[in-house]
């Protein structure tokens, strides 16, 4: 049974009396890559400035305690899509560019619950979810399933994995895009293929950027990358236009679907995840190097979607989220000078920590929600909020009832992400770092459970991990700011955080 067949059987693919009494914005979930919660102007960022993401946020409402799931991309992504912890899964690690599909082609998602209500859905730009049915077996030169189509996506292009890691090309609609049938693509994450170069032994072919830790496997566009690829021709991606095709793919989908029906666009950014090399009118334009350029590419980009929202008479009835997968790292493995250039800024904003650690900025986002006529503008909320209730919240927004068992962990916020009411609707949120152990999260505490590993991660960035093999308490009020650790001192406290830490493993109820 197909997808489609497989969903009405359940009774999920046509609007309810519920959904017939809700309203249909098209919705727009706008992902940045490793933007940190201090790296927006309208966030305190000082040494560069965000004009088109502050105007959304003018707009709408700026939340201050908002969380990813994980501290890195594929487990927030995964989580976000299904309303599923990562952690639930031992697949969900940070993904290979030819790893197979992680999120099964039978669990329920977030395009699912739009696409219930006769929504247009689609998927661009990074993807970092896998694809096909086994690792190492997709055909890059023919049809490459199961992909988003499965997963309640009716159109993607998007990027396999990150811009550091190989295939370099874009993935439209389950086949490569502008495939060259001259340059056969092969792709390997175990050895090299015969005669074709790599940054490791051909540094001189590294034209645009050098690595400063790993990323020295197969060259494409000047640039280094992790695994090795052979072939791609004219369908390989040029690093500095990345972002000026995936914004042209997304105004395009807009284009085709305004005034017919309304839509869901699941559109991830590549900025400013490494390698980063922004597009000519971009470099050079901020005092912190291409990172800081990174920076203002995404505002660009966030720029075009509201000016296409604006042009297509649609601005009044579209939801635009603008999060991040993740929080900040400066040098993640380019030689691109971000640690030397940040000078003041700190990208983690006022917590501890960075992608890939348990502390605070690991996790913590930027989440701004705007929806111009039905969200009052101009106002910050200090309310908790999870990725993981997407899935629950939007659900409720359209008037889609999940089937049993979709989204097990994600509840239904709705209230809060449009400012309905005052406070929020969760009493704790629950958070992963690189090693997979859990932080609960509550308005004044933080607690993170104890785990193996060193102070700092290993590989290269100069970041904290969090790890101790003692448990962690840290108050969140006062100036603590995880400097502290009292756990000593609140001993049941320390008791009542590990109940609520089985309870989530346990997959009881939150």
């Amino acid at each position: 049974m197909n997808r489609l067949l497989f969903l009405s059987a359940l009774g999920l693919t046509t609007a309810g009396a519920a959904a017939q009494q809700t309203e249909r914005p098209n919705v727009i979930f706008l992902v940045a890559d490793d933007l940190g919660y201090g790296d927006l102007s309208c966030y305190g960022a000082q040494r560069v400035q965000t004009p088109a993401v502050d105007s959304v946020a003018q707009a709408g409402i700026r939340f201050t305690d908002a969380h990813a799931v994980a501290s890195t991309s594929t487990p927030s992504r995964y989580s976000l899509l299904t309303g599923e912890y990562s952690f639930r899964r031992p697949d969900t690690g940070v993904a290979a560019g030819n790893a197979a599909l992680i999120i099964r082609p039978d669990q329920y998602t977030l395009a699912d619950a739009f696409r219930a209500q006769g929504y247009a859905t689609a998927a661009l730009g990074k993807w970092h979810l896998g694809l096909g049915a086994q690792t190492g077996k997709q055909d890059w030169n023919g049809e490459i399933a199961p992909g988003p189509a499965d997963l309640g996506f009716d159109y993607s292009y998007i990027m396999a994995a990150t811009a550091d890691r190989v295939p370099c090309v874009y993935i439209e609609n389950g086949r490569v895009a502008n495939l060259d049938p001259a340059a056969p693509i092969e792709v390997s994450y175990r050895q090299n293929f015969p005669g074709e170069p790599t940054g490791r032994e051909n540094p001189e072919l590294l034209t645009k950027l050098r690595p400063s830790h790993g990323h020295d496997q197969s060259i494409v566009n000047g640039i280094s990358r992790i695994g090795y690829m052979k072939g791609g021709g004219r369908a390989l991606w040029q690093d500095e236009s990345i972002a000026d095709s995936i914004v042209s793919h997304a105004v395009a989908f807009m284009e085709r679907e305004a005034g017919k029906r309304p839509f869901f666009m699941y559109l991830c950014t590549n900025d400013v995840h490494v390698p980063r090399y922004p597009a000519d009118r971009f470099r050079g334009k901020s005092p912190m190097g291409l990172r800081g350029d990174a920076i203002l590419q995404f505002d660009w980009t966030v720029g075009r979607i509201t000016e296409a929202l604006r042009r297509l008479g649609i601005a009044e009835n579209t939801l635009l989220v603008i999060t991040s997968d993740n929080g900040p790292v400066l040098d993640d493995g380019y030689a691109d000078r971000a640690e030397e250039l940040a000078g003041g800024h700190k990208p983690g904003g006022p917590f501890r920590g960075g992608k890939y650690s348990a502390f605070e900025a690991g996790t913590t986002v930027p989440f701004i929600v705007s929806w111009p006529g039905r969200i009052e503008g101009g106002r910050t909320d200090s309310a908790l909020v999870s990725h993981v209730d997407a899935l629950a919240s939007m659900a409720s927004l359209v008037g889609t009832q999940l089937p049993q068992g979709a989204g097990p962990d994600s509840r239904d916020c709705l209230d809060t992400w449009l400012g309905r009411r005052a406070g929020g609707q969760r009493d704790y949120v629950v958070t992963t770092g690189n090693n997979r152990n859990l932080e609960v999260r509550t308005e004044e505490w933080k607690y993170i459970e104890p785990r193996q590993g060193g102070p700092m991660v290993n590989w290269g960035p100069k970041i904290e991990t969090g790890n101790s093999r003692e448990p962690q308490l840290y108050r969140r009020t006062g100036g603590n700011d995880e400097r502290r650790n009292v756990a000593a001192e609140h001993p049941d406290l320390v008791r009542q955080f590990q109940e609520v830490a089985a309870r989530v493993k346990a997959g009881a109820a939150q």
